[in-house]
Parts: structure tokens; C-alpha cells; sequence
């Protein structure tokens, strides 16, 4: 089985993490353009994808066949293509689980098997910005620069006290910077226009943006 895969060194080599199977083919693309040469593939999975409308339109054209972007934030309604969405987040994608989410059945199978492929589960979840693990991440972040923002403590004191006490693999700080805070923010910009709660703190706002 031939799978397509559009990423960069780091998200690429975490999709890698997991042990493949030997009758999987990875062929890695840089550009969109070149998909009309790799027909023979089975799907393909967009790790870089940004949801713009000439990306839409060049990823349309492998359909009827799997198209998995790593869409965290954008849901498919909102990019309202018969795609499949994953949790492709820096540190979530090496998981031996990856979340996904369809709005048809039809290539579910099939996505399962690509994932198992790749030494992976997959979970299907709701279509809703952030599936489930990033919005839990990007509330721990939000919360640590509430923390910050009231001299609880520092940013190396808070990280060294989570991955000690609660056993995270990265202190909150830690893991904002290499998910990336512009997308942590982004998240939970979206989130809060429906639940305050999600509000970011104005300590994370200006980490993203100091002017």
C-alpha cells in the first residue's frame, strides 16, 4: 500500500514514531501539484495543510480516495470537503492513538487500516475544533500563564512541578512551545467566542503577539 504524505522533518518524523508495516510505501511529497503523479496511491495525508481554497482544490482532485489533513483547529464543516481531519499537533502525533474525524463512513475502513499501518489506533471523534486531547492541552497552557500572571511562579518552576507531580510528559510551557503557542492561541481564541472559559490569558495573547 502506497501513502502519500506532505509534512516537514519534524512532523514526519514523529508520523514515522511508531513501528510501519513492511507493505507500507511512503512516498513524501513537497508540493500539492504533484499528486496528479502518484495515482497508484491509496490516500494521502496532509500534514501541512492550511485550509486555504487553491490547497481544497488541488487535494479534491485525489478524491474519492482518503484525504487526511491535519486539521486541528478548522472542522470539516468549515472546510466542507469530504476529508478526514487528525490531531497532527507537534508531540500528539506520535501517540499510538490518533484522533480523526469523518463526516461519512465510506473511507473510515480505510483510514483505519492506513493508521494501523503506522502502528496506530485510530479514535473517531466529534467534528468540533480542537478534537479532544489539544483542547485539554491548550487549557493546561492557558492556565499556566494565568499562573505567571499572578506571580504564583515561574515558567521553569511550573513545568519542573507538572512533569514531577502530574507526570506530564512536558511542563505547560514546554509543550506550548513545541506544539507553538500561535497555536494553542489560535485555539482557544476560537473556543471562547462559545465558552468564556477558553479565553486565553492576556500573558499568552502577547507571548503570540508583543505588539
Amino acid at each position: 500500500m502506497k501513502l502519500l504524505i506532505r509534512s516537514n522533518e519534524v512532523l514526519m518524523n514523529e508520523l514515522l514514531f511508531q513501528p510501519i508495516a513492511d507493505e507500507l510505501i511512503i512516498e513524501r511529497i513537497s508540493n500539492l501539484s504533484e499528486l496528479s503523479l502518484y495515482k497508484d496511491a491509496a490516500a494521502i495525508i496532509d500534514l501541512l495543510f492550511e485550509n486555504t481554497e487553491e490547497e481544497k482544490k488541488l487535494l479534491a482532485q485525489f478524491l474519492p480516495k482518503p484525504v487526511i489533513v491535519n486539521s486541528v483547529c478548522d472542522t470539516l464543516q468549515e472546510i466542507d470537503q469530504p476529508f478526514i481531519r487528525i490531531n497532527g499537533w507537534p508531540t500528539l502525533l506520535k501517540r499510538k492513538i490518533t484522533e480523526a474525524a469523518c463526516l461519512s463512513s465510506t473511507n473510515r475502513q480505510t483510514v483505519e487500516t492506513i493508521f494501523a499501518a503506522l502502528g496506530r489506533k485510530t479514535e473517531w471523534v466529534n467534528d468540533q475544533p480542537g478534537f479532544i486531547s489539544a483542547r485539554i492541552i491548550s487549557m493546561i497552557v492557558n492556565e499556566a500563564f494565568f499562573s505567571i500572571s499572578e506571580s504564583v511562579s515561574n515558567k521553569e518552576e511550573i513545568d519542573i512541578a507538572m512533569k514531577l507531580g502530574a507526570n506530564y510528559l512536558y511542563g505547560p510551557f514546554e509543550w506550548g512551545e513545541k506544539i507553538g503557542m500561535n497555536n494553542i492561541c489560535q485555539l482557544l481564541t476560537k473556543l471562547s467566542k462559545n465558552e468564556a472559559r477558553y479565553l486565553p490569558c492576556d500573558f499568552l495573547t502577547k507571548s503570540v503577539f508583543p505588539n
